[in-house]
Protein backbone atom coordinates (compact mmCIF):
# COMPACT_ATOMS: atom_id res chain seq x y z
CA UNK A 1 0.00 0.00 0.00
CA UNK A 2 1.27 3.47 -0.86
CA UNK A 3 1.07 6.49 1.39
CA UNK A 4 -1.89 7.79 -0.60
CA UNK A 5 -5.23 7.67 1.15
CA UNK A 6 -6.85 4.77 -0.72
CA UNK A 7 -10.24 4.32 1.02
CA UNK A 8 -12.89 7.03 0.65
CA UNK A 9 -15.77 7.27 3.13
CA UNK A 10 -18.65 9.66 2.36
CA UNK A 11 -20.41 11.11 5.42
CA UNK A 12 -23.37 13.50 5.79
CA UNK A 13 -22.16 17.11 5.74
CA UNK A 14 -24.86 18.79 7.82
CA UNK A 15 -27.86 18.38 10.07
CA UNK A 16 -28.81 15.82 12.67
CA UNK A 17 -27.51 12.94 10.57
CA UNK A 18 -24.04 14.50 10.47
CA UNK A 19 -23.92 15.02 14.24
CA UNK A 20 -25.16 11.52 15.02
CA UNK A 21 -22.77 9.94 12.53
CA UNK A 22 -19.75 11.76 13.96
CA UNK A 23 -20.89 10.90 17.48
CA UNK A 24 -21.17 7.18 16.65
CA UNK A 25 -17.77 7.05 14.95
CA UNK A 26 -16.16 8.89 17.86
CA UNK A 27 -17.70 6.47 20.36
CA UNK A 28 -16.26 3.61 18.30
CA UNK A 29 -12.74 5.03 18.45
CA UNK A 30 -13.01 6.40 14.92
CA UNK A 31 -13.16 10.12 15.65
CA UNK A 32 -13.24 12.30 12.51
CA UNK A 33 -10.91 15.27 12.13
CA UNK A 34 -12.38 18.10 10.05
CA UNK A 35 -10.29 21.32 10.04
CA UNK A 36 -13.41 23.50 9.76
CA UNK A 37 -17.05 23.23 8.69
CA UNK A 38 -16.33 24.76 5.29
CA UNK A 39 -13.93 22.02 4.31
CA UNK A 40 -15.44 18.94 2.75
CA UNK A 41 -12.49 16.60 3.28
CA UNK A 42 -11.48 15.10 6.61
CA UNK A 43 -9.57 12.22 8.12
CA UNK A 44 -9.90 9.53 10.77
CA UNK A 45 -6.54 9.43 12.60
CA UNK A 46 -7.16 5.84 13.71
CA UNK A 47 -7.44 4.85 10.01
CA UNK A 48 -4.66 6.72 8.17
CA UNK A 49 -5.49 4.85 4.96
CA UNK A 50 -8.94 6.49 4.85
CA UNK A 51 -10.18 9.86 3.59
CA UNK A 52 -13.54 11.29 4.69
CA UNK A 53 -15.65 13.10 2.08
CA UNK A 54 -18.49 15.25 3.45
CA UNK A 55 -21.52 15.20 1.15
CA UNK A 56 -25.24 15.89 1.29
CA UNK A 57 -26.98 12.80 2.65
CA UNK A 58 -29.15 12.68 -0.48
CA UNK A 59 -26.03 12.57 -2.71
CA UNK A 60 -24.07 9.90 -0.87
CA UNK A 61 -25.72 6.97 -2.64
CA UNK A 62 -24.79 8.47 -6.00
CA UNK A 63 -21.18 9.05 -4.90
CA UNK A 64 -20.85 5.42 -3.86
CA UNK A 65 -22.65 4.13 -6.95
CA UNK A 66 -20.43 6.06 -9.36
CA UNK A 67 -17.28 5.03 -7.47
CA UNK A 68 -16.09 8.43 -6.22
CA UNK A 69 -16.55 6.99 -2.69
CA UNK A 70 -15.91 3.42 -1.62
CA UNK A 71 -18.12 3.57 1.48
CA UNK A 72 -20.87 5.88 2.67
CA UNK A 73 -23.27 6.48 5.54
CA UNK A 74 -26.73 7.78 4.68
CA UNK A 75 -30.39 7.06 5.36
CA UNK A 76 -31.78 3.68 4.38
CA UNK A 77 -34.72 5.54 2.83
CA UNK A 78 -32.33 7.23 0.40
CA UNK A 79 -30.80 3.88 -0.54
CA UNK A 80 -34.19 2.25 -1.15
CA UNK A 81 -35.40 5.18 -3.26
CA UNK A 82 -32.29 5.47 -5.43
CA UNK A 83 -31.09 1.87 -5.37
CA UNK A 84 -33.33 0.18 -7.92
CA UNK A 85 -31.19 -1.24 -10.71
CA UNK A 86 -27.87 -0.23 -9.12
CA UNK A 87 -26.34 -3.60 -8.30
CA UNK A 88 -22.89 -2.11 -7.63
CA UNK A 89 -24.10 -0.70 -4.29
CA UNK A 90 -24.31 -3.10 -1.36
CA UNK A 91 -25.92 -2.33 2.00
CA UNK A 92 -23.20 -3.36 4.44
CA UNK A 93 -25.08 -2.57 7.66
CA UNK A 94 -28.68 -1.33 7.57
CA UNK A 95 -29.04 -0.60 11.32
CA UNK A 96 -26.64 1.93 12.79
CA UNK A 97 -29.10 2.84 15.53
CA UNK A 98 -29.86 6.49 14.75
CA UNK A 99 -31.62 8.63 12.15
CA UNK A 100 -34.74 6.54 12.68
CA UNK A 101 -37.79 7.55 10.68
CA UNK A 102 -40.72 6.10 8.76
CA UNK A 103 -41.99 6.77 5.25
CA UNK A 104 -45.75 7.19 5.57
CA UNK A 105 -48.83 8.32 3.71
CA UNK A 106 -50.57 11.32 5.27
CA UNK A 107 -53.83 13.07 4.36
CA UNK A 108 -55.48 16.28 5.60
CA UNK A 109 -57.14 15.95 9.02
CA UNK A 110 -60.33 17.27 7.41
CA UNK A 111 -60.65 14.01 5.48
CA UNK A 112 -62.66 12.40 8.27
CA UNK A 113 -63.78 9.49 6.06
CA UNK A 114 -60.23 8.54 5.07
CA UNK A 115 -58.40 6.74 7.87
CA UNK A 116 -57.00 3.59 6.23
CA UNK A 117 -55.34 2.37 3.07
CA UNK A 118 -58.65 0.78 2.07
CA UNK A 119 -60.37 4.16 2.36
CA UNK A 120 -57.64 5.67 0.20
CA UNK A 121 -58.14 3.03 -2.49
CA UNK A 122 -61.87 3.86 -2.59
CA UNK A 123 -61.06 7.56 -2.75
CA UNK A 124 -58.87 7.15 -5.84
CA UNK A 125 -61.77 5.44 -7.62
CA UNK A 126 -64.12 8.24 -6.55
CA UNK A 127 -61.66 10.81 -7.92
CA UNK A 128 -61.50 8.89 -11.19
CA UNK A 129 -65.29 8.85 -11.52
CA UNK A 130 -65.27 12.63 -11.16
CA UNK A 131 -62.57 12.99 -13.80
CA UNK A 132 -59.82 13.84 -11.29
CA UNK A 133 -56.57 12.22 -10.25
CA UNK A 134 -55.40 11.98 -6.65
CA UNK A 135 -52.16 13.98 -6.39
CA UNK A 136 -49.48 12.80 -3.95
CA UNK A 137 -46.53 15.06 -3.13
CA UNK A 138 -43.32 13.17 -2.32
CA UNK A 139 -39.54 13.07 -2.50
CA UNK A 140 -39.79 9.30 -2.86
CA UNK A 141 -41.57 8.70 -6.18
CA UNK A 142 -40.09 5.25 -6.85
CA UNK A 143 -40.98 3.74 -3.49
CA UNK A 144 -44.38 5.44 -3.35
CA UNK A 145 -45.36 4.32 -6.85
CA UNK A 146 -44.20 0.73 -6.39
CA UNK A 147 -45.79 0.39 -2.94
CA UNK A 148 -49.17 1.70 -4.12
CA UNK A 149 -49.08 -0.57 -7.18
CA UNK A 150 -48.49 -3.53 -4.85
CA UNK A 151 -51.65 -2.46 -2.99
CA UNK A 152 -53.49 -2.40 -6.37
CA UNK A 153 -53.90 1.38 -6.15
CA UNK A 154 -53.18 2.74 -9.63
CA UNK A 155 -55.27 5.87 -10.10
CA UNK A 156 -52.99 8.62 -8.79
CA UNK A 157 -50.26 11.02 -9.89
CA UNK A 158 -47.06 11.93 -8.11
CA UNK A 159 -45.88 15.49 -7.54
CA UNK A 160 -42.13 15.55 -6.87
CA UNK A 161 -41.30 18.15 -4.23
CA UNK A 162 -37.89 19.02 -2.79
CA UNK A 163 -38.95 21.61 -0.22
CA UNK A 164 -41.27 21.35 2.79
CA UNK A 165 -43.96 19.17 1.31
CA UNK A 166 -46.19 19.22 4.40
CA UNK A 167 -47.56 22.49 3.03
CA UNK A 168 -48.48 20.96 -0.34
CA UNK A 169 -52.13 20.08 0.48
CA UNK A 170 -52.88 23.45 2.08
CA UNK A 171 -51.24 25.30 -0.83
CA UNK A 172 -53.28 23.30 -3.32
CA UNK A 173 -50.65 21.64 -5.53
CA UNK A 174 -51.22 18.19 -4.02
CA UNK A 175 -54.01 16.39 -2.21
CA UNK A 176 -51.86 14.38 0.22
CA UNK A 177 -48.21 13.49 0.86
CA UNK A 178 -45.83 10.55 1.22
CA UNK A 179 -42.95 11.62 3.44
CA UNK A 180 -40.65 10.52 6.25
CA UNK A 181 -41.50 11.29 9.85
CA UNK A 182 -39.83 10.49 13.14
CA UNK A 183 -42.24 11.85 15.75
CA UNK A 184 -45.23 12.97 13.68
CA UNK A 185 -45.05 16.49 15.13
CA UNK A 186 -44.55 18.22 11.77
CA UNK A 187 -47.50 16.35 10.30
CA UNK A 188 -49.76 17.42 13.15
CA UNK A 189 -48.58 21.03 12.98
CA UNK A 190 -49.62 21.09 9.32
CA UNK A 191 -53.00 19.48 10.04
CA UNK A 192 -52.08 16.17 8.45
CA UNK A 193 -52.73 12.67 9.76
CA UNK A 194 -51.24 9.27 9.04
CA UNK A 195 -53.56 6.60 7.70
CA UNK A 196 -53.70 3.07 9.06
CA UNK A 197 -51.72 0.63 6.94
CA UNK A 198 -49.95 3.50 5.22
CA UNK A 199 -46.40 2.80 6.36
CA UNK A 200 -44.13 2.27 3.35
CA UNK A 201 -40.73 1.85 5.03
CA UNK A 202 -38.95 1.97 8.39
CA UNK A 203 -35.55 3.60 8.00
CA UNK A 204 -32.41 4.55 9.91
CA UNK A 205 -28.82 5.37 9.10
CA UNK A 206 -26.94 2.66 7.21
CA UNK A 207 -23.48 1.90 5.86
CA UNK A 208 -23.22 1.20 2.12
CA UNK A 209 -20.34 0.35 -0.19
CA UNK A 210 -19.38 0.00 -3.83
CA UNK A 211 -19.33 -3.77 -4.32
CA UNK A 212 -16.94 -3.74 -7.28
CA UNK A 213 -14.37 -1.45 -5.68
CA UNK A 214 -14.40 -3.40 -2.42
CA UNK A 215 -14.00 -6.73 -4.20
CA UNK A 216 -10.98 -5.47 -6.13
CA UNK A 217 -8.94 -4.10 -3.20
CA UNK A 218 -8.01 -6.07 -0.09
CA UNK A 219 -7.09 -2.85 1.76
CA UNK A 220 -10.63 -1.58 1.28
CA UNK A 221 -12.04 -4.88 2.53
CA UNK A 222 -9.75 -4.83 5.57
CA UNK A 223 -10.71 -1.24 6.37
CA UNK A 224 -14.39 -2.08 6.04
CA UNK A 225 -13.89 -4.99 8.45
CA UNK A 226 -12.28 -2.69 11.05
CA UNK A 227 -15.17 -0.24 10.81
CA UNK A 228 -17.77 -3.01 11.06
CA UNK A 229 -16.01 -4.75 13.95
CA UNK A 230 -15.93 -1.57 16.03
CA UNK A 231 -19.46 -0.44 15.21
CA UNK A 232 -20.96 -3.89 15.84
CA UNK A 233 -19.13 -4.32 19.16
CA UNK A 234 -20.05 -0.81 20.31
CA UNK A 235 -23.75 -1.17 19.43
CA UNK A 236 -23.86 -4.58 21.10
CA UNK A 237 -22.25 -3.14 24.25
CA UNK A 238 -25.13 -0.67 24.66
CA UNK A 239 -27.34 -3.57 25.74
CA UNK A 240 -25.16 -4.62 28.67
CA UNK A 241 -23.83 -3.49 32.03
CA UNK A 242 -20.97 -4.98 34.03
CA UNK A 243 -21.57 -5.36 37.78
CA UNK A 244 -18.79 -6.07 40.26
CA UNK A 245 -19.42 -6.86 43.93
CA UNK A 246 -17.35 -7.92 46.92
CA UNK A 247 -18.83 -11.17 48.21
CA UNK A 248 -17.78 -13.04 51.37
CA UNK A 249 -17.54 -16.80 51.08
CA UNK A 250 -15.51 -19.88 51.95
CA UNK A 251 -14.30 -20.33 48.37
CA UNK A 252 -14.78 -19.12 44.81
CA UNK A 253 -16.44 -22.44 43.96
CA UNK A 254 -19.01 -22.07 46.74
CA UNK A 255 -19.98 -18.58 45.55
CA UNK A 256 -19.99 -19.65 41.91
CA UNK A 257 -22.25 -22.65 42.52
CA UNK A 258 -24.70 -20.54 44.52
CA UNK A 259 -24.86 -17.79 41.89
CA UNK A 260 -25.26 -20.19 38.97
CA UNK A 261 -28.07 -22.09 40.72
CA UNK A 262 -29.95 -18.90 41.53
CA UNK A 263 -29.18 -17.10 38.27
CA UNK A 264 -30.33 -19.98 36.09
CA UNK A 265 -33.71 -19.76 37.77
CA UNK A 266 -33.94 -16.01 37.19
CA UNK A 267 -32.21 -15.77 33.79
CA UNK A 268 -29.24 -13.85 35.20
CA UNK A 269 -26.38 -16.03 34.04
CA UNK A 270 -24.87 -13.12 32.07
CA UNK A 271 -22.87 -13.66 28.90
CA UNK A 272 -21.14 -16.80 30.18
CA UNK A 273 -21.58 -16.72 33.95
CA UNK A 274 -19.90 -14.86 36.83
CA UNK A 275 -16.17 -14.22 37.02
CA UNK A 276 -14.83 -14.67 40.55
CA UNK A 277 -11.41 -13.56 41.81
CA UNK A 278 -9.78 -13.57 45.24
CA UNK A 279 -9.65 -10.22 47.05
CA UNK A 280 -6.37 -9.92 48.92
CA UNK A 281 -6.97 -7.98 52.10
CA UNK A 282 -4.88 -7.58 55.24
CA UNK A 283 -8.06 -7.65 57.35
CA UNK A 284 -9.99 -10.60 56.02
CA UNK A 285 -9.21 -13.51 53.67
CA UNK A 286 -12.81 -14.50 52.91
CA UNK A 287 -13.67 -11.90 50.26
CA UNK A 288 -14.04 -12.42 46.53
CA UNK A 289 -14.70 -10.01 43.67
CA UNK A 290 -17.62 -11.22 41.56
CA UNK A 291 -18.26 -9.71 38.12
CA UNK A 292 -21.24 -10.47 35.93
CA UNK A 293 -22.27 -8.87 32.61
CA UNK A 294 -26.04 -8.73 32.14
CA UNK A 295 -28.65 -7.07 29.97
CA UNK A 296 -29.36 -3.50 31.13
CA UNK A 297 -32.98 -4.25 31.92
CA UNK A 298 -31.80 -6.95 34.34
CA UNK A 299 -29.61 -4.55 36.34
CA UNK A 300 -31.62 -4.41 39.56
CA UNK A 301 -32.47 -8.14 39.63
CA UNK A 302 -28.74 -8.86 39.22
CA UNK A 303 -27.88 -6.43 42.02
CA UNK A 304 -30.40 -8.13 44.30
CA UNK A 305 -29.00 -11.56 43.39
CA UNK A 306 -25.52 -10.42 44.41
CA UNK A 307 -26.94 -8.90 47.61
CA UNK A 308 -28.57 -12.22 48.48
CA UNK A 309 -25.20 -13.86 47.99
CA UNK A 310 -23.72 -11.43 50.54
CA UNK A 311 -22.48 -8.88 48.04
CA UNK A 312 -21.62 -5.32 48.92
CA UNK A 313 -19.58 -2.40 47.54
CA UNK A 314 -21.15 -2.94 44.14
CA UNK A 315 -20.03 -0.92 41.13
CA UNK A 316 -21.72 -0.79 37.73
CA UNK A 317 -19.93 0.05 34.48
CA UNK A 318 -21.09 0.27 30.89
CA UNK A 319 -18.74 -1.52 28.48
CA UNK A 320 -17.58 0.35 25.39
CA UNK A 321 -17.41 -2.81 23.28
CA UNK A 322 -18.62 -6.40 23.37
CA UNK A 323 -16.80 -8.48 20.77
CA UNK A 324 -17.93 -11.93 19.71
CA UNK A 325 -15.82 -14.77 18.30
CA UNK A 326 -16.17 -13.02 14.93
CA UNK A 327 -18.07 -10.10 13.45
CA UNK A 328 -21.44 -11.40 12.31
CA UNK A 329 -22.08 -8.21 10.33
CA UNK A 330 -18.84 -8.67 8.41
CA UNK A 331 -19.63 -12.29 7.62
CA UNK A 332 -23.05 -11.31 6.25
CA UNK A 333 -21.36 -8.57 4.21
CA UNK A 334 -18.89 -11.06 2.67
CA UNK A 335 -21.84 -13.24 1.62
CA UNK A 336 -23.45 -10.23 -0.07
CA UNK A 337 -20.26 -9.56 -2.01
CA UNK A 338 -20.50 -13.01 -3.55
Amino acid sequence: MTNDKCVRLALPSKGALEKSTLSLLSACGLGVFRPNERQYVGTIPALPQLTVLFQRAADIFTKVEEGSADLGITGYDVVCEQGAGHDDVVVICDRLGYGKCELVLAVPESWVDVSSIEDLAELTLLFKEKGRTLRIATKYPNMTRNWLYEKLIVHFSLVEVQGAMEAAPSMGYADMIADVTSTGTTLRENRLKRIAGGSLLESQACLIGNKRLLQEDQTKLDTTKIILELIEAHLKAKKYVSITANVRGKSADEIGVYLMEKSELSGLTGLRGPTIAKVYSSKDDDWYAVTVVVDQKMLLPAVNLLRNAGGRDMTVLSPDYVFGAESQTYQVFLEKLQ
